[in-house]
């Protein structure tokens, strides 16, 4: 058989920034967050590597630069970034990345070189997204 076609409950509500389910509602509360020119999502209580910042582990931080702000009223996007949002990290670890080598050869010249690099970075976890 399957899942009946009758209209819900939940078909009134916002489509943006919630989870529609047969048997529960759930809110979303996440943004969009810039951190060395790459953008994260994030949740509350999720933990992510951004590339190294200069704090030391177990500070908190904030940032300020939320590009969108999705919570319970709705999805706000900032033109480019949401006026008054910002979200809280306490920083968890600085650690270097997995090592990768880079090859440099030209053939038939006997040039061969190898380079080994490590990435430093900065693993974040999210306390409390503010929003405006």
């Amino acid at each position: 058989m399957g899942i009946p076609t009758t209209a819900h409950a939940f078909d009134n509500l916002p489509q943006t920034g919630i989870v529609r389910c047969r048997f529960f509602l759930e809110v979303l509360v996440y943004a969009i967050v810039v951190s060395g020119g790459r953008q994260y999502r994030a949740e509350e209580g999720q933990s992510f590597s951004v590339e190294k910042l200069p704090y030391e582990v177990g500070e908190q931080i904030e940032m300020s630069d939320v590009l969108l702000l999705a919570n319970d009223a709705g999805v706000q996007v900032g033109q480019p970034t949401v006026p008054g949002a910002s979200v809280k990290a306490t920083v968890v670890d600085q650690y270097r990345g997995k090592k990768i080598f880079v090859w440099k050869y030209k053939p038939k010249k006997r040039y061969r070189r190898r380079k080994g690099h490590r990435q430093n970075y900065t693993r974040l976890r999210i306390d409390e997204i503010v929003g405006a």
